[in-house]
């Protein structure tokens, strides 16, 4: 599957290496205003070459949408975008051809289609997620125009270097002044120096990115197998390179008692509250309008420069040295991608409530 969402559905299509890669936008509600400069500023967020601590492929990642929007409304119309690659090097990847990269998904391409696209990891590169950027650009204008939602992501964790986040307080501008887009000053000077000797070390780093999510509409999610969470772990964990998974207290909550995990109701001034927010936002699979708060787990990239011993398409083992251009670590750039998948699981859901009410 290509596509995601229900009445809200986006479709994703392109290689790493290709020609170009890019995303069709469909149920997008008309007349919604779109800002062309901040699905620029989102991909911006995600594009490569931005530092020494990000891969040196240098792309512009200019958008263009081709339909679905005239004199900066939306249509109600497919609205299809379209990002040209210019810094491709499909020939760098030559001397992989035959080779199975490990935790790549060369082999289980291979095996379950018969043919693969072996110029950076075709289908499987995370470049795909400029079509997700893209779409949940358009999203996020449409929560913010309806609703006043917010998403925010960043940077929790590097290797074992963990930031204290006030998640209540954190801000767009807080994440972007770090280099490694963490809103921790101190921590994330000591992550960009831990980025930068993986680099130096041709090794890499994995970590946890976080979100937060503010000014929800109660009521969002379809229990019982569309709960907003479950929508959530599943759109994350089809991000390139995530491993985990976990909303509100998650696997922390077992050390507690019902009694002390419990989010306790209250009246504010009118509005229903919890006390504490160990639910992560969400209570039977739907938005209580408190806080959305999520962590994602993302392995350390698979491409690295140390030898590594794999096998080719025939069997024979063989010692792979792997050149070309990667992230020491993902994590840099990951930020825009979870609040756009946040954005697009929030949206389909905000029109599927809506069309029941």
């Amino acid at each position: 599957m290509n596509t995601f969402g229900q009445l809200f559905r986006i479709t994703t299509w392109g290689e790493s290496h290709g020609g170009a890669v890019g995303v069709v936008v469909d149920g997008c509600p008309p007349q919604i205003d779109i800002d062309i400069s901040a699905i620029q500023y989102e991909l911006d967020r995600r594009r490569p070459g931005q530092s020494h601590l990000t891969t040196p492929r240098q792309e512009v990642d200019a958008v263009e949408i081709l339909s679905g929007v005239f004199e900066n409304k939306t249509l109600g119309t497919p609205i299809s975008m379209l990002v040209w690659n210019k810094d491709a090097r499909p020939s760098a990847y030559d001397h992989l051809k035959d080779i199975y990269r490990p935790s790549h998904a060369d082999f289980t391409y291979q095996k379950k289609y018969g043919i693969r696209n072996w110029q950076g990891g075709g289908r499987a590169s995370a470049r795909e997620t400029i079509g997700r950027v893209a779409a949940g650009a358009i999203a996020k204008q449409i929560l913010r125009e309806r609703s006043g939602t917010e998403t925010l992501a960043y940077v929790k964790q590097i290797h074992a270097l963990e930031a204290m986040v006030d998640t209540e307080v954190v801000t767009l501008q807080d994440i972007e002044n770090s280099p490694v887009r963490c809103p921790d000053p101190i921590v994330s000077s000591k992550m960009a120096e831990r980025v930068d000797q993986a680099r130096r070390d041709q090794d890499s780093l994995g970590g946890i990115i976080e979100s937060v999510t503010r000014n929800v509409p109660v009521g969002l999610g379809e229990p019982v197998f569309d709960k907003l969470k479950a929508d959530l772990a599943k759109a994350m964990m089809s991000l390139p390179a995530t491993m985990g998974f976990q909303i509100g207290s998650g696997f922390s909550g077992i050390t507690q008692t019902g009694s002390e995990h419990n989010d306790a109701f209250y009246n504010e001034s009118g509005r229903i509250r919890t006390r504490t927010n160990n639910s992560g936002g969400t209570q039977g699979g739907i938005s209580n309008g408190e806080d959305i708060v999520f962590q994602v787990a993302f392995k350390p990239t698979a491409t690295i420069g140390k030898p590594q011993q794999t096998v080719d398409m025939d069997g024979n083992e063989v010692t792979l040295e792997a050149s070309g251009r990667h992230d020491p670590c993902v994590l840099v750039r990951a930020p825009a991608i979870v609040e756009a998948m946040a954005a697009l699981v929030l949206t389909d859901h905000f029109l599927r409530h809506n069309a029941k009410c």
